[in-house]
């Protein structure tokens, strides 16, 4: 089975909750994956905030998007502490 993000939904600064099709809900943390020329724009929150699930996985306006699978095991379990 392929992972994919069916579900996203932003809570705050570089912190997005992503579902998966696995049923797995994770909190995903972004700010120090925010590397090289095509994040640069992410590093401002309101552009950060504008993304889309596309081709299964995070997309920004300008083609900026991290795969699934690196987005899962970024991710921590949503009842992990410190994530409250």
């Amino acid at each position: 089975m392929f992972l994919e993000v069916i579900q996203a939904e932003y809570l705050r600064e570089y912190l997005i909750e992503v579902t998966f099709n696995t049923g797995e809900t994770k909190l995903v943390d972004l700010k120090e994956s925010l590397q090289g020329p095509v994040f640069e724009p992410l590093k401002d929150i309101n552009y950060f905030r504008q993304f889309a699930i596309h081709f299964n996985t995070l997309e920004w306006k300008n083609g900026a998007d991290f795969a699934p699978e690196y987005l899962y095991r970024l991710g921590k379990k949503t009842d992990t502490p410190g994530f409250d």
